[in-house]
């Protein structure tokens, strides 16, 4: 046998092969549904049967829940405004295809972006995104235009995500990204009371206020468009595709706590904040509306379920997660009180301590640091 013949020859899409420049696309088709057997090449490291795949599996799970009802809630709403009520399925499947091309949108341009950039950089396909694209629809109004979407999309994860290195070096919640950007570039498609039911191709806007429409006016004013807290808890109402429902955003909280995905730390600290904020509010004569409304209303438990406990973005110190967290709520009830432009503060809220993350821990390690060392010197 020759030297020739003994060689190895490598697969058609390692590297080496006819197909290997595209290494990373194979790559991340065929690990999508296996882990690969790969360690690093040196230095300690932990085995484990949980990698950043199986996490983002888990979290794409818990959203499922939100997504469901959030497709049975966008034909609901339509067929309400109409004065016809067909059924359950025919309201689901209507809100189904109104859906589908938000998820098309966000997933072939995220993606696309995302393997182009591996495909560029000789990297593996990071599984980041599959929560982003997971995201991404459920937290804008069902109507907007598929081609401000995909600008959108295009924009989180380029300047939110790939410029910093990717998945895990991100400072900014890339779906929140997606979300400012087309809130300040495109207002009018993403406020009013205009652009939250789905109207029929071809048709005029349908007029459809939320909840936090009616915030500055008051409780009375909330009441008497027939918000009641239990519409609002179940989800009954007009709003963002995934955000309505806080019985099945609480579905995803439970299994993002019972599997150890997202810090409840944050999650209880952010209602905290909010609870603490709007009593301000309702003691100082600001506002009438309960502080435990605020909950139920708009993006809140959304955000602070599946957006302030991104562990990219959070704070990472315990200590800091706590802190993290009652600042994203009390923001977010600040912004609501004394905005009236802009009823909604939760986006804003977790996008600011985004960028203050970092500084948190900074300053609860270096506290730390600095208690220890007075104890040595007690000592």
């Amino acid at each position: 046998m020759t030297m020739e013949e003994n060689t190895v020859k490598p697969g058609l899409f390692e590297k080496g092969g006819k197909l290997g420049w595209l290494h990373s696309t194979w790559d991340a088709f065929d690990t999508f549904l296996r882990v690969p057997a790969t360690v690093t090449a040196k230095g300690s490291h932990v085995r484990d049967s949980i990698d950043i795949k199986r996490v983002m599996i888990i979290v794409v799970l818990a959203l499922v829940p939100a997504a469901l009802f959030g497709m049975w809630n966008v034909g609901y709403q339509h067929n309400l405004i109409m004065n016809d009520l067909p059924g359950f399925w025919h309201q689901f499947w209507w809100g189904l295809w109104k859906v589908i091309p938000l998820y098309l949108v966000a997933y072939i341009v995220g993606l696309g972006i995302e393997f182009t950039s591996a495909q560029i950089k000789g990297e593996e396909v990071n599984e980041g995104y599959l929560v982003s694209g997971m995201l991404i629809p459920l937290i804008v109004p069902v109507d907007v235009p598929l081609w401000m979407l995909a600008l959108a999309v295009a924009f989180a994860v380029i300047f939110g995500k790939e410029v910093f290195g990717g998945t895990g070096m991100n400072f900014l919640n890339p779906a929140l990204l997606c979300r400012a950007f087309l809130f300040f570039s495109y207002p009018s498609s993403m406020s009013g009371s205009q652009v939250w039911i789905a109207r029929r191709c071809g048709a005029d806007a349908i007029t459809g206020a939320t909840p936090l429409s009616y915030m500055s006016e008051g409780m009375d004013a909330i009441t008497g468009a027939n918000f009641s807290f239990w519409n609002m808890f179940a989800g009954t109402v007009p709003g963002s595709v995934g955000e309505t429902s806080v019985i099945a955003i609480l579905i995803g909280a439970f299994i993002l706590i019972w599997t150890g995905v997202a810090s409840w730390k944050i999650m209880v600290s952010s209602v905290a904040g909010a609870l603490f904020v709007g009593w301000l509010g309702t003691a100082f004569g600001v506002t009438d509306v309960p502080a435990y409304v605020q909950l139920v209303m708009g993006g809140f438990a959304f955000g602070t379920v599946f957006m302030a406990t991104d562990p990219v973005t959070s704070a990472q110190t315990e200590c800091g997660k706590w802190i993290y967290g009652f600042l994203i709520g009390a923001l977010c009830i600040v912004v609501r009180l004394f905005n009236p432009g802009y009823a909604e503060g939760m986006m804003l809220a977790i996008l600011l301590m985004n960028t203050f993350a970092p500084l948190i821990d900074h300053c609860v390690v270096s506290s730390a640091t600095k208690r220890r060392a007075k104890k040595v010197s007690i000592a």
